[in-house]
C-alpha cells in the first residue's frame, strides 16, 4: 500500500528546546568569559596605573632629592668662596703689616744711619736691620705659611662635607 503524501513526519519540539539549550548555555558561557576577560583587563590596567604612578612618585621625589643636593652643593661653594675670601683679605692685611713694620724699621735704619760718626757703626746698623729683617721675614713666612694652611682647610671644609655627604647618600643608592 502506497504512503500518502500528505502525511508529514511529526516535529517534536525536543530537538528545538535541546539546541536553544545549548545555545542558551554557550551565549552564558561566552557572556561569562568576556565579563572574566573585561575583569582581568581591568585589573591589569589598575595595577599597571597604579605601578606607574608609584613609579612616577618614585621619579619626582629622587628629582626633589636631587635638586635639594644640588642647591646644597651651590651653598656650600659660595660659602668656601666667602672663608676664602675674607681669609685672602686677612692675609693681605696681615702681608701689608709686616711689610709696613719692614719699611718703619728701613725709615729708623737710614735715620740713625744719617746721625752714624764712624763706618763701624754704619756697618752695625746696616748688620742689625739685616739681621732683623731675615728673622721678621722667617717668622713672618712660618705664620704666613700656617695661615694658608689653614684658611685652605677652612674653605675647602664645606665642600669636603658635600663629598662626604654624597659619597654616604648615594653610596648607599649604588
Amino acid at each position: 500500500m502506497a504512503k500518502k503524501v500528505s502525511e508529514t513526519p511529526a516535529v517534536t519540539s525536543e530537538p528545538v528546546e535541546a539546541v536553544q539549550a545549548a545555545a542558551k548555555k554557550g551565549y552564558d558561557q561566552s557572556v561569562a568569559a568576556l565579563k572574566e576577560g573585561v575583569t582581568g583587563a581591568m585589573a591589569g590596567f589598575e595595577k599597571t596605573q597604579m605601578e606607574a604612578k608609584a613609579n612616577m612618585e618614585k621619579a619626582m621625589k629622587t628629582a626633589e632629592e636631587f635638586a635639594t643636593f644640588g642647591q646644597g652643593n651651590f651653598e656650600a661653594v659660595v660659602k668656601s668662596g666667602q672663608i676664602w675670601a675674607a681669609g685672602v683679605q686677612d692675609l693681605g692685611k696681615s702681608f701689608a703689616a709686616t711689610a709696613q713694620a719692614q719699611m718703619d724699621a728701613a725709615v729708623s735704619t737710614m735715620k740713625a744711619l744719617a746721625t752714624v760718626k764712624s763706618v763701624k757703626e754704619a756697618f752695625e746698623l746696616q748688620s742689625a736691620l739685616a739681621r732683623s729683617s731675615v728673622e721678621s721675614m722667617m717668622a713672618e713666612t712660618g705664620k704666613l705659611t700656617d695661615a694658608s694652611m689653614k684658611l685652605a682647610e677652612q674653605a675647602f671644609a664645606p665642600i669636603t662635607a658635600r663629598v662626604t655627604l654624597a659619597a654616604e647618600k648615594f653610596g648607599r643608592a649604588a
